[in-house]
């Protein structure tokens, strides 16, 4: 594996590697006499330890916001790191990172919005670092707020973003939030409102939960979605938007991925969102609807692919 790795793109130099989970002395030294034949440094050997295993649930591992006592674990890799890798050889061997010029056909995507209320919470919590940035750096101010603390949308924001996250996990308390469901149903009715996965679940009439729980959202779009019958969802996406939204103008081309096992049960009849492509060019069935001012897909946006 690591001669493949160290092979197949002369461009990327392989400084050395790590060993993780090792079981054994004699499984390092068995690991390493194996890599020599490489002359690719060794540079350090982990032991299998089942006190530094990250949880896991459906869609990757747990956030890291979420740990309870995420400082101490962090010190405990610290401490492991300084007793198990040559620190000092490491150091030697790093070297900046060049990264290639920002491709032309990836622009980024323009704020919704001056004052953009974001939702956050433990059910909102994937957003793409890089579109806050942007946005910022365009001069928009991002307002959070929560959800599940029954806030509504701070009033003096332009456009609200709903992002992905688990909403599943906390249909009970969403359903439950009235203050916020109301809040949002005034925000949407003269501004843009955004959802992208678990922001479009949250649009919808109804969410069922893995129990079987059905549970009212806030019914700015007509879908229903489930997580009862779990099923995989995943790919590229490119969007062509066929009206104004808080994406972009009608007919700008969105990239994008699609990540979730959730399925629509009802698909509603609002109309809909945007052209919607795989990454082979294959048509994707409805992936998200548009009612007024609001919008709601199953796909994460990337950035925007041109402009018109």
């Amino acid at each position: 594996m690591l001669r493949g790795f160290a092979a197949h793109d002369p461009a990327v130099r392989i400084a050395g590697v790590i060993l993780n989970r090792v079981g054994s002395e004699r499984h390092r030294a068995l690991v390493a006499g194996a890599i020599a034949a490489l002359a690719m440094p060794v540079l350090g050997a982990l032991p299998r330890d089942a006190a530094l295993t990250l949880p896991e649930r459906h869609l990757g591992l747990v956030q890291a916001s979420e740990h309870p006592d995420l400082a101490a674990l962090v010190a405990r890799l610290a401490d492991m790191a300084e007793r198990y890798f040559d620190l000092d050889a490491i150091a030697a061997t790093a070297a900046p990172i060049r990264l290639a010029a920002t491709s032309s056909a990836a622009l980024p995507l323009p704020p919704p919005g001056q004052r953009v209320a974001l939702a956050s919470d433990r059910a909102f919590t994937f957003v793409y670092p890089h579109l806050i940035d942007a946005w910022r750096n365009a001069g928009a101010e991002i307002l959070p707020f929560s959800p599940l603390a029954d806030e509504p949308p701070p009033e003096r924001a332009d456009s609200c973003w709903l992002p992905g996250g688990y909403p599943e996990l906390h249909a009970e308390g969403l359903a439950n939030a009235r203050e916020f469901c109301a809040g949002l149903r005034r925000f949407a009715q003269p501004r843009p409102v955004h959802g992208e996965c678990g922001g479009y679940m949250l649009l919808g009439e109804r969410l069922e939960d893995a129990a079987g729980g059905r549970h009212p959202m806030t019914g700015l779009l007509g879908h229903t979605t489930s997580f009862l019958k779990r099923k995989l969802h995943l790919g590229y996406r490119t969007a062509r938007l066929l009206a104004d939204g808080a994406l972009g103008r009608g007919g700008v081309t969105v990239r994008g991925h699609e990540f979730h096992y959730a399925s629509l049960t009802s698909a509603g009849s609002d109309e809909p969102f945007a052209d919607v492509t795989d990454s082979e060019g294959r048509a994707v069935e409805k992936t998200g609807g548009r009612r007024g001012r609001v919008t709601g897909t199953f796909f994460h946006a990337i950035a925007a692919a041109d402009v018109p």
